[in-house]
């Protein structure tokens, strides 16, 4: 595959604590940081800082702690992240109030991407008193919203029946009104956007200039005040097969209006049909804990109880370029690795991604202990080798 033609390979791993690792490399050589850290649930993790407090502190005390085990991970995790890139990060009720407070000040509250929902248990929990909780969150931040490269868009999200328009060539599309429908943007506002523009209601073709048999068309309201159009005079030029004229009923009476073609399958830029992306992520759109597990158990068995779905990755991974470089430095059960080698097997990409694990042991008599697995490394390792064998990329201990 690609990330193998040039010589690159695509999952890396390394074995140790995030704060000892992270300092040895470069200072903003990864594009995106994708983290499922912890969560604060009063179970025990086997980190260098360990974050449980002193339990005779209460909930604020679990807080306090929590945080400042959380402050120098994302602070490292900020130094080896691209001033072009994002981070995403993972995390339930328990700490997300927090954690935006904590990642507002290390990222800067104006770097603040989206707070989006995840709904990984569709079921609910059914275990415990109050609400059925379905959810998780991803907290979503630019190291420089200015100069992020994050499209928060996704072609896995488009909808054929959107487009229920055929063309003569048989393309599928739908109209758009050509005319800006926001009323702050008229003639007062964008001056240079309201000119006349010429239609055949015949043929439907659309020009800057007069031709024979068209009509004149100035950019007005429904209700016939002045308004005006999306495009300037050279786009109408250059994409002419784009536009199209019809008649529509306004507050006034009939008139001709122009309407973009808006395509389903190719973009006029080439690069494809994308749909911006909600902050709600549906279990049936990127998986759920339940295929989570049954993914990480045709690779291994089942080893873990609450693995992240390689599908909520895959939608990280498709708002930035196909040659990311990624970073997850609590990998768990590598899903993050995993989905990194499914893009590019899908897309022909070349993204490569660091996991680092540390050699927490796994809880005796847990799935994965009796699998022989003594540490939560020697799972993200296990998985990422049995991915560069079965999906490809190739494998690499850092």
């Amino acid at each position: 595959m690609a990330a193998e033609s040039d010589g690159r390979v695509c999952n890396t791993f390394a074995e140790g604590d995030n704060l000892d690792v992270l300092p040895t490399l470069p200072e903003g050589s990864f594009d995106l940081v994708y983290l499922d850290p912890p969560y604060n649930t009063g179970n025990d993790f086997a980190y260098r800082d360990d974050f449980r407090g002193d339990r005779g502190a209460g909930l604020a005390g679990r807080h306090e702690a929590w945080l400042a085990f959380m402050r120098p991970r994302l602070e490292a995790g900020r130094r080896v992240l691209a001033d072009t890139g994002a981070i995403f990060v993972s995390i339930d009720d328990h700490e997300v109030a927090h954690l935006r407070l904590l990642m507002d000040e290390v990222f800067g509250e104006a770097n603040l991407l989206a707070q989006i929902v995840a709904n990984l248990n569709p079921k609910g929990r059914q275990l415990g008193r109050g609400f059925a909780t379905s959810h998780e969150y991803l907290l979503a931040y630019a190291k420089d919203a200015d100069r992020c490269v994050l499209d928060a868009s996704s072609p896995t999200t488009v909808v054929e029946s959107d487009f229920p328009l055929l063309a003569a060539d048989g393309r599928r599309y739908r109209r758009l009104p050509l005319r800006n429908t926001n009323k702050k943007f008229n003639p007062m506002t964008a001056p240079t956007l309201h000119f006349a523009v010429w239609a055949s209601l015949e043929t439907g073709q659309v020009r800057t200039e007069p031709f024979e048999g068209a009509v004149e068309i100035k950019p007005v309201f429904g209700d016939g005040s002045p308004a005006v159009w999306r495009w300037s005079r050279p786009r109408i030029d250059a994409r002419p097969d784009d536009l199209e004229c019809r008649v529509v009923r306004g507050a006034t009476g009939d008139r001709v209006d122009v309407f973009q073609r808006d395509w389903l399958h190719v973009s006029h830029d080439g690069k494809g049909r994308r749909k911006k992306l909600r902050t709600v992520w549906l279990a049936e759109e990127v998986g759920s804990t339940d295929t989570a597990v049954a993914e990480l158990k045709s690779v291994l068995g089942h080893v873990f109880e609450s693995p992240k779905p390689t599908g909520l990755v895959r939608r990280i991974l498709d708002t930035m370029p196909p040659d990311c470089r990624v970073i997850d430095y609590f990998a768990g059960s590598g899903t993050t690795g995993h989905a990194v080698a499914l893009a590019n097997a899908a897309d022909g990409g070349r993204r490569t991604c660091l996991s680092i694990n540390s050699a927490e042991p796994t809880r005796a008599g847990s799935n994965a202990a009796l699998a022989g697995y003594p540490t939560v490394s020697a799972v993200t390792r296990a998985r990422l080798q049995a991915v560069a064998q079965r999906v490809g990329g190739g494998f690499r201990e850092f």
